[in-house]
């Protein structure tokens, strides 16, 4: 005796209902994920064209109660604000954090600051610039 098959027979009905829910899906998939490039491109686009003061750390000297940290610092000609730095112990506790402003017309700033702390740092960090 032979069993009958369950199966249908191939391209006699149209799709299985799996395959339009694999197609939906797809076209689902590929919606969020335009949406998701779109809004992270958005950020990225405002994140630098906002940006209108920026710095980094050259380099920096270690003193016993205090960091001299040289900062470069690339700003808009009419823009003033503040750069946020810090400074961690070996063991990673914060040890000091100060703000410095840079103001003036010039577009590019090369400062030495000095950042006090409560105990030996070990690294000068830039945490950030904010304009005003």
């Amino acid at each position: 005796m032979t069993t009958a098959s369950t199966r249908l027979p191939e391209g006699r009905y149209g799709r299985s209902a799996d395959a339009r829910t694999d197609r939906t899906l797809k076209i689902v998939g590929s919606a969020l994920a335009a949406v998701m490039l779109l809004v992270l491109g958005w950020f990225a686009y405002h994140y630098v064209v906002q940006n209108k003061i920026s710095a980094e750390v050259i380099s920096f000297e270690v003193t016993p109660d205090a960091i001299k940290a040289h900062l470069e610092v690339r700003k808009d000609a009419d823009a003033s604000g503040y750069c946020t730095l810090r400074s961690q112990a070996k063991d990673g506790a914060e040890v000091g954090r100060a703000d410095f402003r840079f103001d003036g017309h010039a577009t590019r700033i090369d400062k030495t600051v000095t950042l006090r702390t409560t105990s030996p740092g070990g690294t000068a960090e830039l945490l950030g610039c904010h304009a005003d």
